[in-house]
């Protein structure tokens, strides 16, 4: 086991082959666990643990929310420091919000709570705007996508 990184090879194996071309099939953790030389149940016991010691933060599919009808956006607040655990107390709870995280201001921008809002409309962001705007006593800022590019990274854990 990999003291630094809290993770062994196989974890290393499993974090690598669950980075794209998950299997379409009726058992698709059985099929990624043969492939590894493990069984489905140990696969997904290890899951669940680099996802409890937050070695992974999250595993799950990633959508075209747009093409579904939904929106999403990335929004940023400028949330003074003696108050930052109550906002972000506040903007966590909204079921909309997702990948909330800390920037330190500087000179060329003084934003430092970004998050990513995704509703089931796109008329729902303007809502969870005006709601997180009134929970929180301070104003978001969205900033909507206007053009769309696809980065696939993947990131080998293997040493």
């Amino acid at each position: 086991m990999s003291e630094a990184a809290g993770i062994d090879t196989i974890d290393r194996a499993i974090i690598d082959s669950l980075q794209g071309g998950f299997p379409l099939c009726e058992r698709p953790y059985a099929a990624v666990a043969e492939a590894l030389g493990i069984g489905e149940e140990q696969l997904l016991e290890r899951l669940q643990a680099m996802l409890a010691a937050r070695v992974l933060t999250r595993f799950g599919p990633m959508f075209q929310v747009e093409r579904m009808g939904g929106a999403f956006v990335l929004a940023a607040m400028r949330v003074p420091e003696a108050d930052w655990l109550r906002v972000l107390e506040v903007v966590n709870a909204f079921p909309q919000v997702a990948h909330n995280y800390r920037r330190e201001s500087d000179r060329h921008c003084d934003f430092n709570m970004w998050f990513v809002l995704a509703t089931e409309t796109a008329d729902g962001i303007a809502a969870a705007v005006r709601s997180i705007e009134e929970a929180s006593g301070l104003p978001v800022f969205p900033f909507p996508k206007l053009q769309e590019y696809f980065v696939e990274m993947k990131l080998a854990v293997r040493t």
